[in-house]
């Protein structure tokens, strides 16, 4: 059956005489379709704000907190890898073959667990020192280094106990195997103790006997 009447369908007006039941219906339907979309959908979008906002506290949820760092408090440890990077100035060394064999020849020895030190009344007004490791504590030659520095650096960290004895002294101090088991700390500690027996014969005796 035809209806022959003018219909609104969208935007549009059909002005044709004669309007199909169907597409009559249809227009019906999408009007009804449409009017409940209205009223039970907000058409309106989130503001940028609000949507920063949203993503933000959810963003502080699932943020993970960092870890605090360490505090710096407490006693620390003497850095061996860092402080042996310092060296002793020339004049403090003993660099010449003759001058190591004058003190093995004539020093007075010091047996230690990490060295064997040999001292002897030096000629130049200051502390002066030489070191040795021979292949017989190590075949390996970057131990044999290490171990000289190890005992370089304990003598350097030692100056202030150095500076408590009135007689210069030439010091040759001997790597043992011992040495290569341990850090900075248990060699400077020995070092140290044969320094002060050395300043306690000398505070006896007035001087040290060859």
């Amino acid at each position: 059956m035809i209806n022959c009447s003018e219909e609104a369908v969208g935007e549009f007006v059909l002005t044709d005489r004669c309007i199909p039941r169907k597409i009559k219906v249809f227009t019906f339907e999408w009007r009804m379709n449409n009017s409940y979309a209205e009223k039970n959908f907000s058409t309106e979008q989130p503001s940028p704000r609000e949507e920063t906002r949203l993503s933000r506290a959810h963003g502080d949820e699932e943020r993970p907190r960092r870890s605090q760092a360490p505090s710096c408090e407490g006693t620390q440890e003497i850095d061996g890898s860092a402080l042996l990077n310092f060296g002793l100035p020339k004049g403090s060394r003993l660099l010449k073959p003759a001058e190591f064999k004058r003190v093995y020849a004539s020093g007075r020895r010091f047996e230690g667990r990490f060295m064997t030190v040999f001292v002897l009344p030096g000629e130049k007004t200051v502390q002066r020192l030489g070191v040795t490791a021979s292949k017989k504590m190590s075949n390996k030659a970057h131990d044999r280094n290490r171990a000289k520095r190890l005992l370089r650096e304990s003598f350097r960290l030692s100056i202030d106990e150095l500076s408590g004895i009135g007689t210069k002294f030439d010091w040759v101090l001997n790597a043992r195997r011992s040495l290569l088991k341990v850090k900075l700390e248990k060699p400077l500690a020995e070092l140290r103790e044969i320094i002060a027996k050395v300043k306690n014969l000398e505070s006896q005796k007035g001087e040290i006997t060859f």
